[in-house]
């Protein structure tokens, strides 16, 4: 049987409701983005890996505070923000790269994001075959399945756009779950069942490249969400995962219809000095398939964080897989990947402590919580 879910939350949005209320953008003012790009430059010292910069290092002015806003939005309201504005004329891919990971200090603790135990990723066109069991979509110009990522919140900064393509798509996976519920209760049931998905690869050593979990779960009346098809598929490859039952089948179909609905699946086109925030408990994303320029310097590019927050919410038990631990108010989530080293642990430490966030769990602690 299903649980209650809380009528009236603010993630449980429409394609209507979001158009009309604009709320969830948040414009910079000129001067304002001006002191953001000024205080990351004066902030800037010359071969600082990210890892070794702190907060305090930049001072990014009364810019600072919308944002901030529009972090909150997106952690404790609708879960998608927007920031417009961000400087960008005669701002470096460095320097653009350094104010996003600037930001993200100031607001939470960044998770790593794949093999490379990278903590900030370029969203470009590297050549990279998504439907495959090592493929990750921010490495490629294909179109995406929906999906969520490894942390509490996804920033994605724009720096260049494609020549064509390339659009954002975001859904509520609340109004998603409420669809459901009211049309197909059996099979939304069945998205409480474990599902497989596979670790593309970036799983450490002595760690198992698939993981289990539902990819729907309810704690204190909300739905969270983890969906991501193109890992479910990627792990149904392998010859020691179960076959997904035709009750399972019907179910993802049916998810994936749901979500592409015109009244569920809002299309926005992010622009250079543009900054999404999305809360990855509450919006599934995806993108367009893109056609890039020719010009290098002009290729589409933006650069992408994962981010826990403070005050971040307590999970489901079930998700556990995943987030190693489900209390909140602790840095959890991302991909370890390969490199996870002293240097990167000391990082999260520290700005754990500086945000007042518990640490994440001791890396054998996270692979025994594997499935």
């Amino acid at each position: 049987m299903l649980d209650v879910v809380e009528r009236g939350l603010a993630a449980d949005w429409s394609v209507e409701e979001i158009s009309k209320d604009k709320s969830w953008i948040f414009p910079l003012t000129p001067s304002e983005a001006l002191a953001l790009i000024e205080g990351v430059r004066q902030g800037r010292v010359e071969g600082r890996d990210l890892l070794e910069y702190s907060p305090e290092d930049f001072d990014l002015g009364p810019g600072l505070k919308l944002i901030s806003r529009a972090f909150l939005e997106a952690q404790n309201g609708r879960g998608i923000a927007l920031v417009r504005g961000l400087p960008r004329d005669g701002v470096s891919e460095e320097e653009f790269a350094l104010m996003t990971w600037a930001i993200g200090l100031a607001i939470g603790v960044a998770r790593p994001q794949g093999r490379a135990s990278q903590y900030l990723s370029e969203v470009r066109n590297a050549g990279g075959v998504y439907r495959s069991p090592t493929g990750r979509g921010y490495s490629s110009n294909a179109e995406l399945d929906f999906h969520v990522d490894g942390g509490d919140l996804v920033a994605l900064t724009c720096y260049n756009v494609a020549r064509a393509g390339g659009a954002s798509r975001v859904a509520s996976s609340v109004r998603a779950y409420e669809v459901m519920r009211a049309e197909r209760p059996d099979l939304l049931e069945a998205l409480f069942e474990p599902f497989v998905f596979n670790l593309q690869g970036e799983e450490q050593e002595g760690e198992a490249p698939t993981m289990s979990r539902p990819i729907y779960a309810v704690k204190d009346g909300k739905p969270f969400c983890n969906w991501n098809r193109n890992r479910i598929e990627a792990a149904q490859t392998r010859e020691d995962v179960p076959r997904l039952t035709s009750r399972q089948i019907e179910a993802v179909d049916l998810l994936d219809d749901v979500i592409r609905r015109p009244d569920v699946m809002f299309e926005m086109k992010l622009e250079p000095g543009d900054m999404q925030i999305l809360n990855n408990h509450t919006a599934l994303h995806s993108r367009t398939l893109f056609e890039d320029y020719d010009e290098p310097e002009r290729k589409r590019l933006l650069y992408r964080l994962w981010l826990n927050p403070r005050d971040n919410e307590a999970l489901p038990e079930s998700l556990l897989s995943f987030f190693p631990s489900a209390e909140g108010n602790i840095v959890r989530g991302g991909t370890n990947g390969h490199h996870y080293d002293a240097l990167r642990q000391s990082f999260e430490a520290r700005l754990a402590k500086y945000h007042g966030l518990r640490p994440p769990l001791d890396p054998a602690d996270r692979l025994n919580g594997r499935v």
